[in-house]
């Protein structure tokens, strides 16, 4: 809210955001895909782990794209604490969807071991890091510049 606003003439995937949205999307994708043909050979509900990967991959994602250019370790990991509830009450409400027998009738969901769980939580992580080392190629001005002036500024910083 301390940035000034994107000039009128400026589209919105300036500045990197279609490249992102593209290869986060097939990222997020991808591990997803895996995941299921991972199930399909380990006799793993497969429904159940693709699920948990992209719910658990999007909720990496959006703890890593708080900002565009720093780190979430640099702006501190419950510096937004309603955005970290909001995650952790997910984590909790998916776990709940897949390992309470009710709740495994209504949504079709089935208990997997905790090796299984592990995977799926490692391969969500694959997109958090993903994202915290294509903000290090911004940061060290490897991507999405064509000047020297294209870089937006943060929220916060100052410009020499």
């Amino acid at each position: 809210m301390r940035r000034p606003p994107r000039p009128r003439s400026e589209s919105i995937f300036a500045y990197g955001v279609w490249q992102h949205i593209l290869w986060a999307g097939l990222l997020i994708g991808g591990v997803s895909l895996y995941a299921c043909h991972w199930a399909l050979a380990h006799d793993v509900h497969a429904p159940t782990i693709t699920f948990t990967v992209l719910t658990f991959a999007q909720l990496a994602h959006v703890m890593a794209i708080r900002s565009e250019r720093e780190s979430l370790f640099a702006i501190g990991v419950a510096s937004n604490r309603l955005l970290l509830l909001a995650v952790v009450a997910s984590v909790g409400l998916h776990l709940l969807l897949i390992y309470v027998p009710w709740l495994q009738q209504v949504f079709g969901t089935k208990a997997i071991a905790p090796s299984a769980l592990a995977l799926a939580c490692a391969l969500s992580l694959l997109v958090f890091v993903g994202v915290e080392l294509e903000k290090w190629a911004i940061r060290c001005g490897w991507l999405y510049r064509s000047d020297s002036t294209s870089v937006r500024p943060e929220v916060g910083s100052t410009t020499s």
